[in-house]
């Protein structure tokens, strides 16, 4: 196979080389398209001192919510914790630092980071506590703040479809964080459902191009629901 074949076999090779004291990057949003298998991996090796940024921090038994029983996470950048009890007491108690960031904040910081911008001026945020000692600009009348881009040691990844190259399809609402994730780790890891083989997917149909990706393994998927809601029966 060609050497730009990405394909890994087994969770340790895809996370291999992370070591305690490492920045992370997650996609996903809430419960939907979170690299579930990549999070459990880390779980298994418990790395410590990790630095995550994710929207959110999973549930107290799922997700990135699995890391912070046993301390893994050190600090979390992200912009709703709303959801997990034990963020909630770790947070109040001082064993976590956490940086709340604005989500379409967060989302251009990883775009920004992957694109090798170093930072942008956004109007989110002015006069609240996210200006706090963050230098401020008026463009065409309006007050802006600086925001700094983020990048990280390692990006992980939930996709819909890959070819062995690398190439990305996102399905629906998982097409959230994870495109601008991909393209902001150093080593980027992805899991995805289905591996075809490179000339099979349509380029007109690839979300994220396989440049941005280091390794890729194929998985099974709980994709648990974070918020089940239904009408009553009979409606």
């Amino acid at each position: 196979m060609s050497g730009f074949d990405k394909v890994v076999h087994s969770y340790e090779e895809a996370m291999s080389g992370l070591t305690d004291n490492m920045t992370i990057i997650a996609g996903g949003f809430g419960l939907c398209g979170i690299p579930e298998n990549l999070i459990s991996e880390i779980k298994r090796k418990g790395t410590r001192g990790l630095t995550l940024i994710s929207n959110n921090c999973g549930v107290d038994d799922f997700g990135l919510g699995l890391l912070l029983p046993d301390r893994q996470i050190k600090k979390i950048i992200a912009s709703y914790v709303g959801e997990n009890a034990e963020f909630e007491r770790q947070m109040m108690s001082g064993e976590l630092n956490v940086e709340l960031t604005p989500q379409g904040t967060l989302a251009e910081k990883m775009r920004a980071g992957g694109a090798g911008i170093p930072a942008f001026y956004t109007a989110t945020g002015v006069g609240t506590l996210v200006a706090e000692g963050k230098d401020e600009r008026q463009f065409k009348g309006r007050d802006y703040i600086l925001e700094e881009s983020i990048t990280a040691d390692f990006a992980i990844v939930k996709a819909w479809k890959a070819d062995r190259y690398g190439n990305l399809v996102f399905r629906k609402t998982a097409r959230n964080f994870n495109p601008m994730a991909a393209t902001a780790g150093k080593i980027t890891v992805v899991e995805v459902e289905e591996i075809v083989e490179p000339g099979q997917l349509d380029p007109d149909e690839i979300h994220t191009s396989g440049i941005y990706v280091n390794r890729l393994i194929q998985s099974t998927f709980e994709k648990r629901i974070e918020q089940r809601t239904t009408r009553p029966s009979g409606e």
